[in-house]
């Protein structure tokens, strides 16, 4: 599925239709520095019932949501200097109960992070920026499902 975002606030609505329709899971965002990843995570804590600030995990790679419904952490892994140090972050305990896992610069943690459910990638266009979204599992093809169904 492919979408042309025109600004910042149609990512935060993408993000939000997404929060609408997932489960626990993983979700992977690429893209440049500047190409919406973190306003695209917002709109997603939003669209799950997250009401209040939401904070940039660029500098503590981690940032832990409890909601009513499931508890998601967003992961920031730019400024990561080895994927092992997933391991010190908790990755393991982050999986071991049903959440859900938003991550940033994924291929930064090859080896250690689980194959995604869905894959979203950010690119720069003339027309804003163009979002392309990959079901990479049946649970992530069902969330793409109910998104382009208007179910999120």
């Amino acid at each position: 599925m492919r979408q042309v975002l025109a600004d910042a606030q149609e990512t935060e609505s993408l993000g939000e239709r997404l929060g609408g329709v997932v489960t626990a899971g993983i979700i992977y965002l690429n893209g440049d520095l500047g190409a919406g990843k973190t306003t695209l995570a917002r709109g997603l804590l939003r669209g799950l019932g997250h009401v209040g600030k939401v904070r940039s995990p660029t500098y503590t790679l981690v940032e832990p949501y409890a909601l009513a419904t499931r508890q998601v952490y967003h992961l920031d892994l730019y400024r990561l200097s080895d994927a092992e140090e997933l391991e010190w972050l908790g990755l393991r305990d982050m999986l071991a109960d049903p959440s859900l896992l938003v991550v940033e610069w994924p291929e930064r943690g090859s080896g250690y992070l689980p194959p995604a459910d869905l894959t979203i990638d950010l690119d720069f266009s003339a027309d804003g920026r163009i979002a392309s979204l990959t079901a990479a599992s049946p649970t992530g093809q069902q969330w793409l499902d109910q998104v382009k169904t208007g179910n999120g």
